[in-house]
């Protein structure tokens, strides 16, 4: 994620953006990217407007375009009612959806969101993973996670790594399971339910996870 990020440079191979080695001439994504890290530092102090506004100041954005922009990424990720108080007193949750909100900030065309949702409690890993999927519709977004729920409704396509390997690339459906009280395909085998599954079952899978 890093080196697509352009902060760590590949020590072998290559990434392109467009025909276009990122190792190289990194700008051509920088200008079109949207990250949220695995690990993202906020200031506890500072609103969540003052620290969108600062952090859209470091990308050059204008002051009265910011502003607009600002306010349309808090509705964006439901913060409104919040974003006049200091982050140090937000939930986990809360702050992964600011930290959405600042890769927003430029309107990218990828998104790269890195672990997204490691400490949210259920209710907030469903929001959020809801939130990327309708991102998704006007850009690219990659989604690192071990938590496999994060992508099972969301995803268009899933790659499986191991030990830095590509092991496997393919459509959702092809790779996991459905919640449901029939067979999606009549080669589906049925498996023991999960938690997981018991809990969206239960309450609706359709009023939270995203088609």
């Amino acid at each position: 994620m890093r080196i697509l990020a352009t902060i760590t440079r590949p020590s072998s191979g290559r990434v392109l953006w467009n025909g276009v080695d990122i190792a190289g001439r990194p700008d051509a994504v920088r200008r079109v990217l949207g990250y949220l890290p695995q690990d993202f530092d906020v200031c506890p102090n500072l609103t969540a407007i003052e620290f969108l506004s600062f952090l859209a100041a470091a990308k050059g954005l204008g002051r009265r375009s910011a502003r607009a922009r600002i306010d349309h990424l808090i509705e964006l990720v439901n913060l409104a009612d919040a974003a006049r108080r200091p982050i140090g007193d937000f939930s986990g949750g809360m702050r992964q959806r600011v930290g959405i909100a600042q890769a927003l900030l430029n309107d990218p065309q990828l998104l790269i969101v890195d672990e997204p949702t490691v400490g949210l409690d259920p209710s907030e890993r469903i929001r959020f993973r809801n939130l990327l999927s309708d991102l998704s519709g006007e850009r690219i977004v990659m989604l690192s996670t071990h938590i496999v729920s994060d992508v099972e409704p969301t995803a268009a396509s899933i790659a499986l790594t191991r030990g830095g390997r590509l092991q496997r690339h393919a459509l959702p459906e092809d790779l996991l399971r459905v919640v449901g009280d029939g067979a999606p395909v009549p080669e589906a085998e049925p498996v023991a339910a999960t938690l997981e599954d018991a809990y969206l079952h239960a309450v609706g899978a359709g009023s939270l996870v995203a088609a």
